[in-house]
């Protein structure tokens, strides 16, 4: 089975307001754009990341993200279709404002400057283990400088796309991706993308160097092999290129993880790149965002954006049937020690097993309903074990909340908890509240 593509490098949160400029501003000779809409995606690495999982391949970003809101925005547009690996950021979060009216930019406002900390993470090393490629996206934020540690001794295609204020490509990558421009930074001597692309294959010990020459294509140079040029099979000129390098960069980072030889997979990228451009390029690629407050639907899309947040991820566990004032209080209070609660409910066999035939006195469907319906839950996840172990293990929480009358008790879930590294909270219940208790007053 192919792994995943791991992409390492610096996200940007790009912006695009969009208007109609039909008139001067009186008191300077300038448009004035009367804003019709805001559209938000992520740039740089994440925009290759979310356009090669677009194409259908498991992603894995593995990027720098700051704990501000552009950096809780830029989360938010990302989680819903990679795993996203976060990583501190020194600074404000990179944000590039584009002001546009009629397909047109008018102005780029750029803000942030935030620079990755070096902090390369277990899950990091986890993910590039599983790997099938990988893209290193450098946009000279310093997130590229972590690759060369994080990929010692790996074995799969390392596509690199460099940045002139970024990191030196390390030796032996499969591909590295220059623009023109790029590459007449990166060569002191310029003899035109053709002699840089060979120029690049040895000075940096490259194993295939395609400089990317816009509406031309690109100029292939591959070790020990002939020099190639890759025209584009449409023409996109004129059109927004905004994009098409992290397009290319991640078309080529999956052609070559399905084993393509340098030659193929530039040439795919290039048809990929010059589709993209000719559709309007990164214009339009629309992202649906998602916020911690809009309660997405499933559990594991609670958990993955609650970490893409950086957010403290609460799960608590039970059969929770005939839910009781007790059974509220305890999950508020445990809503109250994070930013998102898991509630895991026991599915009816696994209740009976536990409790009895005569349990559970509500079905499983019922007990879900009324549990999403508090404001305090943010998502339920139904297991049918005995104990909650596999769901903490799919969810992987900061706190689990047990109730107080499990104190001093060893639970089962507890070795899976301490192999996350996940915090056990016990919390006093209510005297007196108790399903059993109630269904005998019932009764």
């Amino acid at each position: 089975m192919t792994g995943p593509l791991v992409v390492i490098g610096d996200t940007l949160l790009d912006v695009d307001v969009e208007g109609d400029a039909g008139r001067l501003c009186p008191d300077a000779p300038v448009p004035v754009v009367d804003v019709a809409a805001e559209q938000a995606r992520p740039g740089g690495a994440g925009l290759a990341a979310l356009l090669a999982a677009r194409d259908g391949a498991d992603v894995v970003l593995i990027t720098a993200v700051g704990d501000d809101p552009d950096g809780h925005r830029l989360c938010g547009l990302l989680t819903e279709e990679l795993d996203l690996v976060r990583l501190p950021l020194r600074g404000g979060t990179v944000r590039k404002t584009r002001i546009r009216s009629r397909g047109q930019t008018l102005v780029r406002l750029d803000t942030g400057d935030g620079t990755a900390r070096y902090a390369p993470s277990q899950e990091a090393y986890e993910a590039i283990g599983r790997a099938g490629a990988v893209l290193v996206s450098d946009y000279g934020r310093g997130v590229a400088r972590m690759a060369r540690e994080l990929l010692r001794g790996t074995g799969v295609p390392v596509v690199w796309d460099p940045h002139p204020k970024g990191e030196q490509p390390m030796p032996g990558c499969a591909l590295l991706t220059p623009s023109e421009a790029e590459a007449r930074l990166l060569c002191p001597i310029y003899h035109g993308p053709d002699q840089a692309a060979r120029r690049l294959v040895r000075e940096l010990r490259a194993r295939a160097v395609a400089v990317t020459t816009g509406a031309r294509g690109a100029a292939l140079a591959v070790e020990g092999g002939p020099l190639t040029r890759v025209p584009p099979p449409v023409t996109a000129g004129g059109q927004d290129p905004c994009g098409a390098g992290d397009r290319f960069a991640a078309a080529a980072a999956l052609a070559l993880r399905d084993g393509a030889a340098a030659q193929d997979a530039v040439t795919i990228a290039v048809g990929a790149a010059s589709s993209f451009v000719r559709r309007g390029g990164a214009a339009t690629v629309k992202v649906q965002e998602q916020r911690l407050g809009d309660r997405p639907r499933t559990a594991i899309e609670v958990a993955r954006l609650t970490r893409g947040y950086g957010g403290r991820l609460i799960a608590t566990g039970g059969c929770f049937d005939l839910l009781h004032a007790g059974h509220v209080s305890l999950l508020r209070r445990a809503r109250a020690l994070g930013d998102a609660l898991v509630v895991c409910v026991n599915s009816d066999d696994s209740v009976r097993r536990l409790k009895g035939p005569a349990r559970p006195v509500v079905d499983v469907r019922d007990r879900v309903e009324v549990l999403r319906a508090l404001s305090c839950v943010d998502a339920v996840l139904v297991f049918d074990e005995d104990t909650p172990a596999a769901a903490i293990e799919l969810l992987r929480p900061d706190v689990w909340v047990k109730g107080g009358d499990y104190e001093g008790e060893t639970l089962p879930e507890s070795e899976v908890l301490g192999r996350l590294g996940a915090e056990t909270v016990v919390l006093s219940m209510l005297p007196g509240r108790s399903t059993t208790n109630l269904i005998r007053e019932i009764q």
